[in-house]
C-alpha cells in the first residue's frame, strides 16, 4: 500500500474597496482659492466624498482654461499630472510640469486625490481641474471638482510690523499740564 501526499501552498492577494458612509461618490475641491507665493510649493486640495480607494481608477489633473492649438489638427490638451494603471503617466504630461507635480500615492486609497506642484511659477496659477473618469456617479460633476490657484509675486508679503509715518505727520507740542486722576492739574 502506498500514500501519496500532495502539498501546496496557495497564495491569496486580496483587494479591498471600502467606503466609509453610504451616498454617492463625489469629487471635492477646495471652494476658496488657494494662495501661493512664487518659487514655493502649494497642494491643491481634492478628496472623494465618502472616502473611497482610488489607487485603481485614473485620476486626471488639468487646466480647464489650456485650449488645443487650433492650427495644429493633431494637437490635444495634455495634463498637469496624469495617475493611470497605478502609476504617473508622462506621456501626455505639459512640459512645464514635468518634475514638478506629484499625487500623494499612500494616501489614494483613502480617497485623497490632492495635486502637489513645487516651485511654482506665475505661470501655474489659473483654474485646475481634478477629474475621475470611472468614479461610479450618476452625475458628471460629481466626478470632477476646480480649484482656483493664485500664484503671488516673493515681494508681496504679510506683514504685522507698524508701517512707519509719514514725513508730514507732526507730533502736537506737548503741554505743561499733567492730569492725574483725582487730582487738579499742577
Amino acid at each position: 500500500m502506498s500514500v501519496t501526499v500532495f502539498a501546496f501552498t496557495l497564495h491569496l492577494t486580496l483587494t479591498v474597496v471600502w467606503t466609509s458612509a453610504e451616498g454617492p461618490l463625489r469629487v471635492i475641491g477646495s471652494p476658496e482659492p488657494i494662495f501661493a507665493a512664487l518659487g514655493d510649493d502649494v497642494i491643491l486640495p481634492c478628496h472623494l466624498e465618502p472616502l473611497f480607494n482610488v489607487e485603481g481608477l485614473t485620476v486626471e489633473w488639468s487646466k480647464p482654461d489650456l485650449k488645443p492649438d487650433p492650427s495644429d489638427p493633431l494637437s490635444r490638451v495634455d495634463y498637469v499630472h496624469l495617475y493611470r494603471d497605478r502609476r504617473e503617466d508622462l506621456d501626455m504630461k505639459i512640459q512645464s510640469y514635468e518634475m514638478r507635480t506629484q499625487l500623494f500615492t499612500d494616501k489614494l486609497k483613502y480617497g485623497n486625490v490632492s495635486l502637489k506642484i513645487m516651485n511654482v511659477t506665475l505661470e501655474d496659477g489659473g483654474r485646475y481641474r481634478c477629474y475621475i473618469p470611472k468614479l461610479k456617479s450618476n452625475f458628471k460633476e460629481y466626478k470632477e471638482s476646480i480649484v482656483m490657484l493664485i500664484v503671488e509675486p516673493k515681494s508681496v508679503q504679510t506683514t504685522t510690523e507698524t508701517p512707519l509715518l509719514p514725513r508730514t505727520f507732526q507730533t502736537p507740542e506737548p503741554k505743561n499740564e499733567t492730569t492725574v486722576k483725582g487730582k487738579k492739574p499742577l
